[in-house]
């Protein structure tokens, strides 16, 4: 099996907004942690109920936020379920974007464009991963 680097996404949701990547397996995971620099390893799950979990960390160099959203395993389920799981991850990128530039009351459509882009964003990187 070929390593492969982790998919950061090449478009910000905003932009100050955090760079976001998809994550499927524990591996890459870690690659990822390591590109910004984190040494304190969080557990690729929050908890051992979790099916997805989304990661909050900032690059050591640059300070510049990120959102690494860990998947755990997705075979065996639905594509309608793994959309799911990412739509949700997504409004946590989507909260912690807005806790990052302090806005406390996004408008309605702001909040929908918002999400709507992050989840497209995590689908589109799933499709590539997966090869769907």
């Amino acid at each position: 099996m070929t390593r492969k680097r982790p998919d950061w996404r090449d478009r910000r949701i905003a932009a100050p907004g955090p760079f976001l990547c998809l994550c499927l397996d524990e591996a890459s995971f870690h690659r990822a942690l390591a590109d910004c620099g984190i040494k304190d390893r969080p557990e690729f799950m929050a908890s051992e109920h979790a099916h997805a979990t989304t990661h909050h960390v900032s690059h050591h160099k640059t300070g510049a936020a990120a959102c690494i959203v860990a998947l755990g395993d997705w075979t065996g389920r639905s594509p309608v379920e793994v959309a799911g799981l990412l739509v949700h991850e997504a409004v946590h990128v989507w909260q912690r974007y807005c806790s990052h530039i302090g806005e406390r009351r996004p408008g309605d459509e702001q909040e929908a464009y918002g999400i709507q882009s992050i989840a497209q964003e995590l689908m589109q990187s799933f499709a590539e991963q997966t090869a769907c």
